[in-house]
């Protein structure tokens, strides 16, 4: 369990933001369970889901730096996840998939060329003996722009996203697995991105947009 412990150049465990956040976080916390729910939640609501965030900078994706943003996707919300279990000795890892994505917008869509999204992330937990799956991606406000229901966690059971929004329709399909990792493998996901994706790395403008202020115009 110890590379599941260290702290990495990504999963900064060690850096005293991250280490004080997890700990505020954790105050009133007696065992691993109830951490691993905090600060879950202080992931999903606290740090804003943001598809338009990704830089080809190594930097970017480290859990301070997306800390001190305030904002990620869902890569980089799950490395802050991972870092922060770390910093309270919870063991961490990451896992990844490619997803067929029923919550987007039209111009994200247009940007990506696709609703497939490659290397989506989430955050794997060791809690009692077992390794549980948990997506701290979408915070509650977007869900509520989406019309959908925010993803709940109670440490006990994997938590992934609904394969159905409120109404009934497709929400979010899992078509590929990519496995889990002690540490983030930067370089074989920008490749990755960059290859799926050309027209988002190309475009720097067109990538400041407000995906929430989207999701809310588009549903409401």
């Amino acid at each position: 369990m110890e590379k599941y412990l260290n702290h990495t150049y990504y999963i900064d465990s060690d850096h005293p933001k991250v280490f004080e956040f997890a700990r505020l976080n954790c105050e009133q916390c007696v065992t691993d369970i109830e951490k691993a729910i905090r600060l879950y939640y202080s992931v999903r609501d606290g740090i804003r889901y943001n598809p338009y965030s990704i830089e080809p900078v190594k930097e970017s994706m480290k859990a301070s730096s997306i800390l001190n943003k305030g904002y990620g996707y869902c890569v980089a919300k799950a490395v802050l996840l991972a870092a922060c279990a770390r910093s309270q000795g919870i063991p961490a890892r990451l896992g990844f998939a490619d997803v067929k994505n029923h919550l987007n917008t039209r111009r994200l869509q247009e940007l990506m060329g696709t609703d497939v999204f490659v290397y989506h992330g989430y955050t794997e937990l060791f809690l009692k003996g077992k390794w549980v799956k948990a997506t701290p991606a979408f915070n509650l406000e977007l869900c509520n722009n989406f019309n959908v229901k925010p993803l709940e966690f109670d440490a006990t059971k994997d938590s992934i996203f609904h394969a159905l929004d409120k109404k009934g329709n497709k929400h979010m399909e899992y078509v590929k697995q990519h496995g889990s990792f002690s540490d983030l493998p930067w370089d074989r996901i920008l490749s990755e991105l960059m290859k799926s994706y050309p027209t988002y790395f190309e475009d720097q403008k067109r990538r400041s947009g407000d995906f929430s202020a989207e999701a809310l115009k588009e549903n409401h």
